[in-house]
């Protein structure tokens, strides 16, 4: 069954018009027809099953049939802190976050950092990397599609309100298990291609943040993200 975010309210037992985008996607592209079935999700949570009713020129209209209540989030919840990267890297990195179960990402600028956006002048970039992850949640099933927050420098960040448990991927000399009694609030710090400085880590550990070292491979800015919650989600969302 087709599945759309859209911007409305949805209520069992109503009628709704489609936006602009949903009618395009699956009435143009997808050649839906009156009596075909969809789920919307509008990110406020839940999903609902809707039947095509009739359709116009320009839009069409649904009436909602049922509702689900399930998310599909994990057990735990993780802010992530992505330094940005260029070109498709970035993409790909809030892509499969989001796929992962990814509450929230915080796009951070650090001394190695390849962009630094003036979102005055650049919104457009930060609507696009949100259009990203609602389009990841349309794949995934999940309900509740995590915020792309403009950015911020690492500093700021750091010194700003986060979650009980921190962690950075960077060496661990004293290869401690990271996880051991882990809360089940998360955030994670991935830097830029270059790596975070050492006094960029140093700073991360005197507010909290543990060094995680997961491999002995250097990964890739967007790899690091897509690993790091994959062992999360094995670990904790059990």
């Amino acid at each position: 069954m087709p599945r759309f975010y859209i911007e409305a309210d949805l209520v069992v037992d109503t009628q709704v018009d489609l936006t602009e985008t949903v009618f395009h996607h699956w009435v143009k592209v997808l050649r839906a027809q009156v009596g075909d079935c969809a789920t919307l999700f509008n990110g406020q949570g839940g999903e609902y099953q809707v039947e095509l009713t009739e359709i116009a020129k320009k839009t069409a209209c649904v009436r909602v049939q049922d509702f689900n209540p399930d998310n599909r989030t994990p057990r735990f919840s993780t802010v992530l802190g992505q330094v940005m990267s260029k070109g498709d890297r970035m993409d790909y990195a809030i892509q499969k976050a989001v796929e992962l179960g990814v509450t929230e990402i915080q796009l951070l600028t650090s001394e190695r950092c390849e962009m630094r956006l003036k979102y005055d002048r650049d919104q457009k970039k930060l609507d696009h990397w949100q259009g990203i992850a609602i389009a990841a949640c349309e794949q995934c099933g999940m309900n509740l599609v995590p915020k792309i927050l403009a950015p911020l420098s690492l500093s700021d960040w750091l010194n700003g309100d986060l979650p009980h448990t921190k962690l950075v991927l960077a060496p661990n000399k004293e290869q401690v298990n990271v996880l051991d009694n882990a809360s089940q609030d998360f955030a994670l710090l991935i830097g830029p291609e270059g790596g975070l400085s050492d006094a960029e880590i140093a700073a991360a550990n005197a507010v909290g943040f543990q060094n995680w070292c997961i491999g002995a491979r250097v990964l890739r800015t967007e790899t690091a993200p897509v690993v790091a919650l994959s062992i999360l989600n094995y670990t904790m969302d059990k």
